[in-house]
């Protein structure tokens, strides 16, 4: 049996009565946990391209949350996490190796209350055991965010086995080749529709993981039900992310940074000194400067998202927004098209 799934180009929001005269009006705050509540709903993703302490200390202090990559040592990322700023730090793990180690040094050492289970198909026996371990030894002291998975079955195990919140999504990102490798994958939107139908005892947040080109993919994101995003290529580039800038072209004008999946062959060489898969790839993004001022760009873009549905928060915004399907014609028409116009 087969099933139509939607990703975020399929579908656009209805316009609503509004009574919002100014952004300022709406609210992105939203809660991971009952003791961590966010100002902006948008999580910076742990590759080693995006964040180490820089990043999350710009992000955070735009209230969004940074989490620490863990492709380096267990000493190097505890440095890291040392240096984050904000009372609530967060670092990735793995989970198999000395995923115990490292989490255990994170906590103790670094002062990290998130830790992020972090594994491309985490609907998988080794996220059981290492979600049931770490639940047991840190039980509500720490959040446990773990993924990432792409069905509402997937989201309930994770969820059962002591996540705290799950990242969904597989394989939909800018620079992730797992769908065309593997065959495997759901489009991200049908992904949130479904888990957030799930059958869950405790709160569970969903963080919609990939896919996200825009605030109005965002935007589609939140209103079919995700608490957080988490972003990559949104953000890369900028001063903040690790790397650095390289000139190229005609007299070094242009500016550019790597960006690069970490199921890439370059990636996999340089954080163990092989590669098993390929199921991402490398490349070079413009230059783009303060990431503060790309956040500042998609939290109003958020905002005018909320006020078209007359929202003023989150949880308001999710009980009002209404989804149409668009045709291709539709996806054309979305887009600003006056350069391919033949006059």
């Amino acid at each position: 049996m087969t099933i139509t799934a939607l990703s975020y180009g399929d579908v656009l929001l209805v316009p609503q009565y509004s009574d919002i005269v100014s952004r300022k009006e709406v609210s992105l705050s939203s809660d991971l946990g009952p003791d961590i509540t966010c100002g902006m709903p948008i999580i910076s993703s742990p590759m080693d391209t995006i964040t180490e302490a820089k990043m999350a200390n710009a992000i955070q202090s735009k209230g969004g949350l940074g989490i620490v990559h863990r492709y380096n040592s267990i000493e190097e990322q505890v440095d890291q996490v040392r240096q984050i700023r904000h009372p609530h730090k967060a670092a990735a793990v793995g989970i198999s190796g000395d995923y115990m180690e490292r989490a255990a040094a994170l906590v103790r050492d670094g002062g990290a209350t998130i830790l992020c289970l972090d594994v491309a198909h985490g609907h998988h026996i080794l996220m059981k055991e290492a979600l049931m371990k770490m639940k047991l030894l840190y039980g509500d002291d720490v959040h446990l965010m773990a993924g990432n998975v792409a069905t509402r079955q997937g989201f309930e195990d994770l969820a059962r086995w002591g996540a705290d919140s799950v990242r969904c999504n597989i394989g939909g990102g800018s620079i992730c080749s797992t769908r065309v490798q593997t065959g495997h994958g759901i489009p991200g939107l049908h992904t949130i529709l479904d888990c957030i139908q799930a059958d869950v005892d405790r709160d569970v947040k969903i963080i919609a993981d990939g896919g996200l080109r825009n605030s109005g993919d965002i935007v589609k994101a939140l209103a079919a039900g995700a608490d957080f995003v988490m972003v990559g290529s949104l953000l890369a580039g900028t001063d903040e992310t690790p790397g650095e800038v390289i000139y190229q072209g005609p007299h070094n004008a242009d500016k550019r940074k790597v960006y690069r999946g970490m199921a890439s062959k370059e990636a996999q060489h340089d954080w163990r000194g092989k590669h098993s898969s390929d199921e991402g790839i490398t490349t070079f993004v413009p230059y783009r400067g303060k990431v503060g001022d790309i956040l500042d760009e998609l939290s109003n873009g958020i905002r005018s998202g909320f006020s078209y549905s007359g929202a003023r928060s989150l949880i308001e915004f999710q009980m009002k927004s209404k989804f149409v399907i668009q045709t291709s014609s539709g996806q054309d028409e979305s887009h600003t098209h006056i350069l391919s116009r033949k006059f």
